[in-house]
């Protein structure tokens, strides 16, 4: 049994940054194949979620099926794998590659490589993607195709001489984009006769249909029927329906090599499907399973409540929902003395919370207060363990500890060259090791090593700020250094507050220590007693701000006599107000706490 290669298919994904029309291509190729009727067509088609379509961004990975009739006289399956752009979704873009042979890269010609371009085209370089070039956007009046052609030669090392020119907007030259794909790109290659093998590319949840899992058949061929086997799980199940999208479900007789496609096997949760498992027969298995593709790790931490504490269990179904479609989110119970009972959640990244957030908010009629978003540190303790450490109210006792060490991250920025300054600032304030920065044409790309700590909080917007919008900016985890880290909390009236506390670099401390207590103190309302608002490492405190007590005037009834009366009154309201502080409750209002959180130095 040989692999044959599969002629009239191709599968391919598009890659791109932030806002460089792949969305828009993907409907301009939908359209010009005629997958859809003009009455069906829709703006942004695979942009399924309200929130894809209002901020403009892709969240989920998306496919669908063409057929185009060439100029050979052929007709030929396009299997199109529509990616996300941006850093927090780059899981979705590797499983995407995964399941194709080729990548349309596209660049907008007025504004060039971005740094998520050279992310995800190196991507698809690593997984041996054959790579046609799109410039979008040549009918602006800034576009300087020749320009960014030699950019992306001279940038990211491929030849970009027959680089396709298109307007997604207008549908200038999509015919050109589908002939390079038939023309350019590899067909898929495998064994019909062979057990059958295929990757499970992702998967979600129907509410009419159970778990809907998308495939990518390697060797075999899968039929409606038929007893399938999940090799990482070990579990087995029946196919009630198989088929295509195009971009509607369409059921087929089969899917064979090379196909991508989805089946239905009445499973209950999406958490049983695990992505980049192998999917092959129960009866004929296959020998070795697909490599796939590392498992998604949170790297941001921080604690959802309610507002209204009856709210705790719509938010507990609400997030079970959500987990069953999207497996890189996950939570866990917690309880906070101040906020009550709530989650603690992991994410990939701000963008993910954000939006994890909102959907919680907006689909689930929810109102949410988060805490501080904190990364996940390792701790080395004193007798050899090591323990992550994902809230730091949780943090051991100090003796305890031998070593913190937090995540750090290898950071790509491009900017103009009259920003180069600022940016660099900013890396530099924020505990940043340069590695390198060289020349893209008139922009600096300058390479630093970070601490994700210091990313978390407003990195990006910072960044936006400082060049005025223009910097784009990608990372990834590199690895996890020892640091100089303490726990800083924040004690009110002599209590500490455990949803304020979080770690932080020594030399940051005291800056960052200050700032809180003086948002504290404009946020919390007067007592009719003084307040104290400190922030402390351990025992020692390293900032102070106090809030003035509410007076009430006795000495309004006393006019004329003996002074000693009045200060006999003021003696007697200063006892009391004393006693008030000892056994006086501090309230905090919701607001005080969703504002301090959202600050940052």
């Amino acid at each position: 049994m040989t692999a044959r290669t599969f002629d009239n298919i191709r599968n391919f994904s598009i890659v791109a940054h932030i806002d460089h029309g792949k969305s828009t291509l993907a409907d301009r190729l939908i359209q010009t194949t005629g997958a859809l009727s003009a009455r069906e067509m829709t703006e942004q088609v695979l942009d399924s979620m309200d929130i894809e379509r209002e901020r403009g961004i892709t969240i989920k990975a998306q496919t669908v099926r063409l057929e185009y009739k060439a100029q050979d006289g052929k007709t030929y399956i396009l299997n199109l794998m529509d990616t996300p752009g941006h850093v927090d979704f780059a899981y979705e873009v590797s499983r995407s590659l995964a399941a194709c042979e080729g990548s349309l890269l596209v660049v907008d010609a007025s504004q060039g490589v971005e740094a998520q371009t050279l992310a995800n085209v190196y991507q698809a370089i690593d997984a041996n993607h054959e790579i046609v070039s799109v410039l979008n956007k040549i009918d602006l009046p800034a576009a300087d195709p020749d320009r960014i052609k030699e950019q992306i030669e001279e940038v990211i090392g491929i030849d970009a001489s027959e680089a396709v020119p298109i307007s997604a907007k207008t549908g200038l030259n999509i015919e050109g984009v589908l002939e390079a794909i038939v023309q350019k790109l590899p067909p898929p290659k495998g064994d019909p006769d062979a057990p059958l093998k295929a990757l499970l590319v992702d998967s979600w949840y129907d509410a009419y249909l159970g778990v809907v899992v998308l495939v990518r058949i390697v060797d075999g061929t899968m039929k409606k029927g038929q007893t399938i086997k999940m090799m990482g799980t070990g579990a087995s199940y029946g196919l009630d329906r198989v088929g295509v999208f195009n971009p509607k479900m369409t059921e087929m007789a089969q899917l064979g090599p090379g196909e991508v496609g989805f089946f239905t096997a009445s499973i209950k949760e999406v958490a049983d499907t695990r992505v980049g498992d192998t999917i092959t027969d129960e009866r004929k298995p296959t020998a070795a399973a697909l490599p796939g593709f590392k498992p998604v790790q949170p790297v941001v931490f921080c604690g959802l409540f309610p507002v209204d504490a009856a709210d705790f269990e719509n938010l507990r179904a609400a997030m079970g929902k959500l987990r069953l479609n999207d497996a890189s989110f996950s939570y866990e119970m917690e309880t906070s003395a101040a906020l009550g009972f709530g989650f603690r959640c992991g994410f990939l990244g701000l963008l993910h919370l954000e939006i994890i957030q909102e959907r919680l908010e907006r689909e689930f009629n929810l109102d949410l207060i988060s805490t501080a978003p904190s990364v996940v540190y390792h701790l080395r303790m004193t007798d050899g363990t090591m323990k992550e450490l994902h809230n730091p109210a949780d943090m051991p006792d100090v003796m305890k500890i031998d070593a913190i060490e937090e995540p750090w991250i290898r950071a790509t920025i491009l900017a103009p060259d009259e920003y180069l300054g600022a940016v660099l600032k900013l890396c530099q304030d924020r505990r940043g090791v340069q590695i390198d920065l060289n020349y893209v044409g008139k922009r600096a790309m300058v390479v630093y090593d970070l601490p994700l700590n210091e990313v978390v909080f407003d990195f990006y917007d910072r960044l936006k700020s400082v060049s005025k919008g223009y910097a784009s900016f990608d990372y990834h985890i590199s690895d996890y250094r020892e640091g100089d880290l303490v726990k800083m909390s924040v004690l009110v009236n002599g209590e500490p507050v455990d949803a304020l506390s979080m770690l932080v670099h020594r030399t940051r401390a005291e800056g960052r220590g200050r700032a809180m207590c003086e948002k504290l103190k404009e946020l919390i309302p007067p007592h009719m007693f003084q307040i104290p608002v400190q922030a402390a490492i351990g025992g020692k405190i390293i900032a102070r701000e106090t809030i003035r007590a509410l007076r009430k005037d006795v000495t309004a009834k006393c006019y004329g006599g003996d002074a000693s009366r009045k200060r006999k009154l003021l003696d007697k309201q200063k006892e009391g107000k004393k006693r008030m502080r000892q056994y006086g409750k501090v309230d905090i209002p919701q607001e005080a706490f969703i504002a301090a959180l959202k600050m940052d130095t």
